[in-house]
């Protein structure tokens, strides 16, 4: 699949991603983002309760870490908003299983946005944010030994 190319935003909504069911490798979302183009940001969203080693390890993974006491949805979803409303960027990356995201995702389509939603297996993800993204990403969630980015949904 050819993607397009130019200035990548990537975020990924901690809380709901980062579980131990589902094996999720920062590197290897990381390194697929890239795939798209430049990657401006790479920020893991999480709650003010996260584990420092959760901290660490996204740190040491290249990725912003933004951590906060309210909702990590609605920090997410205004933080991206203000991105592409000031700095712009031509692909959008969103890492959930959440339908929090879908209104974020329109208005980058509507912005003539490249989007992107990535969520682990098909359990429990959202089939509203699948289709309203350009491009949906199923990860293989049974481990690092099969194939990671086992689907694509135009």
């Amino acid at each position: 699949m050819t993607h397009p190319t130019g200035t990548v935003v990537l975020a990924v909504d901690g809380p709901n991603i980062l579980r131990d069911e589902f094996s999720l490798d920062l590197d290897e979302i990381r390194e697929h983002a890239r795939s798209y183009g430049r990657l401006a940001v790479a920020a893991v969203y999480l709650d003010d309760g996260a584990p420092s080693g959760l901290i660490r390890a996204a740190e040491a993974r290249g990725f912003r870490v933004v951590t906060t006491s309210g909702d990590v949805d609605v920090r997410l979803a205004v933080d991206v908003t203000h991105r592409i409303a000031t700095a712009g960027c031509d692909t959008l990356i969103i890492v959930s299983r959440d339908t929090d995201f879908k209104p974020v995702i329109e208005q980058a389509n509507a912005a003539g946005i490249h989007t992107v939603a990535i969520a682990p297996g098909t359990h429990g993800r959202s089939d509203a944010l699948r289709h309203a993204a350009a491009e949906a990403i199923v990860l293989d969630p049974r481990g690092a030994d099969a194939p990671r980015f086992v689907g694509y949904d135009p």
